[in-house]
C-alpha cells in the first residue's frame, strides 16, 4: 500500500511504502488505543463487544476486561493510573494499578454527562475530555435519553473536582478526538459531523480561549472514514483518523499527506520501545505502522516501574538550558563516546601531527568524558562507544574527501591495531555497547539507530573526537532523525581551539543543546 504524499514534508514523517502491519483482527469495532510505556503493551477496547483487550508481540492478543462498561478513549496520567472513558456508565473513571477505580467525572449540573468519548491529559495534571452522545447509541453504547442539551469539551483540575465546560455549548455536534500541542498552548478538538478540526488557545488557567477552524471538509464521497481519533506528533502535527486511514496536517493547518489503512480507522497512538510506531483500531482488526516521528512527549511516557518514583507530571519533552541548569530523564538518555581511539587524540598516533593531543589535553577530554559516562552509567544511561574501524588496507574506503584519503595514506584506524583501541581510561564496560563505522557520522551504515530504539532512548549525550566532523555531524543527523541532541563541550575536542569554538558557538547550536559535564551530571540527578 502506497501513502498519499501531497507535501514534501510528509515524507520526513513517514515513509510513503512504510507497510500496514496487521496486528490482530476479528474484533467488533476497536477503539482507545494507549500504549504502556513500561510494560510495553497495546491496550485498546472493542465498544459493541463490550471488552477490552491487550497485544504485545510476545504473547498476541489477550482479553484484558469484560464487561468493560463498553469503554472507549484511554490514557495514562504520570503516575500511569489508566484514565478510562465509559459509555455504559457516562463516566471518566481512574483505573488504578492495585485495582481501585475512582469516578473523575460523571456529571455536569447535576445532569448526567451524555457519554465521554476521548480524553487527554495536561502537564499539570489537569484532564481534559470530549463528551458528544455515541454512548448512548445502540451498539456502541447503551440505548437510553440523553440528560444534557448540548455537546461539550470538559476540563478537570488537577488534583480533582467538578468538570468545567470550556467551550461553548452549542459550538460542535459531536466533539470526539482532542490533542495538546507539543507546547500544550494549543489544544485541538475535531468534530465528527462537522468534519473539521478546532484550535484554541490554552490559557495559564487552564481555560481556552480564541476559537477557530484549524482544518475543514475531513470527508470523502469515495472512501469511508470521519474525523475521530487524533494525536499530535513531536513536531505539532495533527493527525486524524479520515477518509481511506490517516490525514496529516502542519502545524499551519496544511494538508501534508494521507496514511493509507485497508479499513475505516477510528483512533490511533504511538507505541513501542521508541515511540516510532503508530498503532491505528481500524474496525475489525488494529493496525502498526512505522514513522519517522514520534508523538508529543506526555508525563505518562517517562513514568517509572512500579515502586519506583513516579515521573514528575511537569517533565519536559525535551532537555532545557537555563541558567547552567537542566534536568535529563536517564531512561531516555544514550551517551555516545565517539573516535577517542590513539590513532585520534594520543601523541604517537597518526594523526598526531594534526594538533589534536594537543587540543584534547587541554579540553581535558579524556577525564571529563571518562567521569561523566561514570555518572551516566550509574543512573543507568546506556553508553555507547563509536569507533572507525578499517580492515588492512581499508578496503570499502571512498577518497571522495581529504579526510578518507588522510586515513588511508596514514594506514589509521586498521582493526586490531593500538591506533584503533580506545585510548586508555575509555575502555567499553560491561554493559556498554560499541559501535563500528567508517564514516564521520555515528549513524552512517551502522546500528546505532537499532541500539537507541531497541533502548528506548531519543536523548543523546555526544561526546568525542573531531567536534567540527564526528560530533557535529552525528548532531546534525541526530536532530534530523527527531533525537533530541546535548554536546557538553567539554567533553569533546579537535584539532585546535579555533576550529571547535567555530563548531561549539556556531552550527551546534542549532541542532543540539550546548553545555558541559558538570551540567549534564547535575541534569542526571
Amino acid at each position: 500500500m502506497t501513502h498519499a504524499t501531497l507535501r514534501p514534508e510528509f515524507e520526513n514523517l513517514i515513509d510513503p511504502y512504510a507497510p500496514v502491519g496487521q496486528v490482530g483482527t476479528g474484533f467488533d469495532f476497536t477503539e482507545g488505543p494507549i500504549w504502556h510505556p513500561v510494560e510495553q503493551f497495546l491496550l485498546f477496547s472493542d465498544m459493541p463487544a463490550d471488552v477490552r483487550r491487550r497485544w504485545d508481540a510476545r504473547r498476541g492478543v489477550v482479553e484484558v476486561r469484560r464487561p468493560s462498561n463498553k469503554c472507549n478513549g484511554m490514557t495514562y496520567d504520570a503516575e500511569l493510573n489508566l484514565i478510562v472513558c465509559e459509555h455504559a456508565t457516562s463516566s471518566l473513571i481512574r483505573e488504578r494499578p492495585d485495582g481501585r477505580h475512582e469516578v473523575i467525572a460523571s456529571h455536569f449540573e447535576n445532569q448526567e454527562l451524555n457519554s465521554p468519548n476521548d480524553v487527554c491529559v495536561h502537564a499539570s495534571g489537569a484532564i481534559y475530555f470530549s463528551d458528544p452522545w455515541y454512548g448512548r447509541m445502540p451498539v456502541y453504547g447503551v440505548e437510553r435519553p440523553r440528560q444534557l442539551g448540548f455537546q461539550g469539551v470538559y476540563r478537570v483540575p488537577p488534583g480533582g473536582g467538578a468538570p468545567k465546560l470550556v467551550v461553548d455549548r452549542h459550538l460542535f455536534e459531536q466533539p470526539n478526538g482532542l490533542c495538546f500541542s507539543p507546547d500544550e498552548r494549543q489544544l485541538y478538538v475535531n468534530d465528527t459531523v462537522q468534519a473539521l478540526i478546532r484550535a484554541f488557545d490554552v490559557d495559564a488557567d487552564g481555560a481556552l480561549s480564541n476559537p477557530r477552524v484549524f482544518a475543514s471538509g475531513i470527508r470523502s464521497e469515495l472512501e469511508p472514514g470521519v474525523p475521530d481519533g487524533m494525536k499530535c506528533d513531536q513536531r505539532g502535527n495533527i493527525w486524524v483518523t479520515a477518509p481511506g486511514g490517516v490525514w496529516v496536517y502542519s502545524p499551519a493547518g496544511e494538508l501534508l499527506g494521507k496514511v493509507r489503512v485497508p479499513e475505516l480507522v477510528a483512533n490511533l497512538a504511538w507505541g513501542g520501545p521508541d515511540f516510532r510506531t503508530l498503532y491505528l483500531t481500524a474496525t475489525h482488526s488494529v493496525y502498526a505502522i512505522p514513522t519517522k516521528v514520534g508523538p508529543r512527549h506526555e508525563s505518562y511516557m517517562s513514568a517509572r516501574r512500579a515502586g519506583a518514583p513516579a515521573a514528575s507530571s511537569t517533565t519536559a519533552p525535551s532537555p532545557q538550558l537555563s541558567n547552567g541548569n537542566m534536568q535529563l530523564d536517564p531512561k531516555r538518555c544514550a551517551m555516545i563516546i565517539q573516535d577517542l581511539q590513539n590513532d585520534v587524540i594520543m601523541e604517537g598516533g597518526a594523526f598526531a601531527d594534526s594538533g589534536a593531543p594537543a587540543h584534547a589535553r587541554q579540553q581535558h577530554v579524556i577525564d571529563n568524558v571518562r567521569r561523566l559516562a561514570e555518572t551516566a552509567r550509574s543512573r543507568g544511561v546506556v553508553i555507547i562507544h563509536v569507533w572507525f574501524i578499517v580492515e588492512p588496507g581499508a578496503p570499502g574506503v571512498t577518497l571522495n574527501a581529504p579526510l578518507f584519503e588522510g586515513l588511508v595514506d596514514s594506514k589509521a584506524m586498521v582493526r586490531g591495531s593500538w591506533g584503533a583501541a580506545p585510548v586508555q581510561g575509555l575502555e567499553p564496560r560491561s554493559g556498554d555497547f560499541v559501535v563500528e563505522k567508517m564514516r564521520m557520522s555515528a549513524w552512517e551504515g551502522t546500528r546505532l539507530e537499532t541500539i537507541l530504539k531497541a533502548t528506548g532512548r531519543d536523548v543523546i549525550i555526544n561526546t568525542g573526537a573531531w567536534t567540527n566532523m564526528s560530533v557535529e555531524h552525528t548532531a546534525r543527523t541526530g536532530a534530523d532523525k527527531g533525537y533530541f541532541m546535548v554536546v557538553p563541550e567539554d567533553c569533546c575536542s579537535t584539532m585546535n581551539a579555533d576550529w571547535h569554538n567555530a563548531s561549539i558557538n556556531f552550527a551546534l547550536q542549532n541542532v543540539s543543546v550546548v553545555t558541559n559535564a558538570d551540567a549534564v551530571i547535575r541534569a542526571l540527578g
